[in-house]
């Protein structure tokens, strides 16, 4: 769940100002959501639509993982620039990464379409097993799967 979903008897409207503080100070924040049952768990980024860029996301990491993910890959578009689906990134201490489109971001990212509306543009960031393989392949994770693709892959 989300903090906001853990926090309920606080008005959606102060945590809503909370974020837009902290994007202001830091220029996006993380936002982290439980997986419901046994789904896995997802983080995505607020703020980034702001400088022009798509909102990140992340599904199958713990929100610490996650936060280390998007904020490395913030940090990136920052200085290249929107990614285009269908890269591959080698980025320091991370395992390789691939950026898929999100299909349906409203659906994902919710306190980004509360921000920013629903026309949001977002990209996942898939990340490598390690043995380097991709959710895309019947091997990765040893089939166990764990890291949901919000969308499709550009190949």
């Amino acid at each position: 769940m989300c903090q906001m979903c853990e926090e309920p008897e606080r008005a959606e409207e102060q945590y809503l100002i909370e974020v837009l503080d902290r994007i202001r100070e830091y220029g996006w924040c993380v936002q982290g959501v439980r997986g419901p049952g046994s789904r896995p768990p997802w983080a995505y980024t607020a703020g980034l639509t702001v400088r022009g860029l798509p909102e990140l996301a992340v599904t199958g990491l713990s929100l610490h993982e996650a936060a280390y993910v998007l904020n490395a890959g913030a940090e990136h578009i920052l200085h290249t620039g929107p990614p285009e689906p269908g890269e591959q990134w080698l980025l320091p201490r991370l395992p390789a990464l691939e950026v898929v489109k999100l299909s349906a971001p409203a659906t994902h990212l919710h306190i980004a379409v509360c921000c920013y509306g629903t026309g949001i543009e977002a990209m996942q960031l898939v990340y490598a097993d390690p043995a380097g393989r991709f959710p895309w392949s019947p091997q990765y994770n040893f089939g166990l799967g764990g890291q949901p693709v919000l969308g499709v892959r550009r190949a």
